[in-house]
């Protein structure tokens, strides 16, 4: 990919996660964090609907993403980041956590999939 490709896809990226954190507002959620790096990684969104708290992953492509974006292993990394961010944040470990996926792209409203995956028994990975 082209460096001007590179930069398109960023920006696309940039934007989808705005988009994203729209959606969630408009859904009820506060958002709590946008783009937050811990040591296990980034998780583009921590947003928290009552006793909710949602990790959430966006993917933006050009035609519209599909849940297939989404890698195990990036699933993996987000329970890492949230494991890490609930390390910092002992207050929130009485919500119940979930890890959700936000898609957008294309001419679509974006799509929120609620408990895209869970976080294993020993909470280090993903189980779809």
């Amino acid at each position: 990919m082209t460096r001007k490709g590179r930069v398109r896809a960023y920006r696309r990226g940039i934007w989808g996660e705005r988009l994203a954190a729209l959606v969630l507002v408009l859904k009820g959620y506060r958002l709590l964090h946008f783009r937050h790096t811990t040591g296990a990684g980034e998780i583009d969104i921590v947003a928290r609907r009552g006793n909710v708290l949602a990790f959430v992953e966006v993917k933006s492509r050009k035609g519209g993403a599909t849940l297939e974006a989404v890698h195990p292993a990036q699933a993996a990394r987000l329970v890492r980041a949230g494991n890490a961010y609930l390390a910092k944040n002992p207050a929130l470990y009485a919500c119940d956590v979930r890890f959700d996926v936000i898609l957008t792209g294309g001419f679509r409203w974006p799509r929120h999939i609620k408990s895209a995956w869970q976080a294993d028994s020993e909470a280090k990975t993903a189980v779809f």
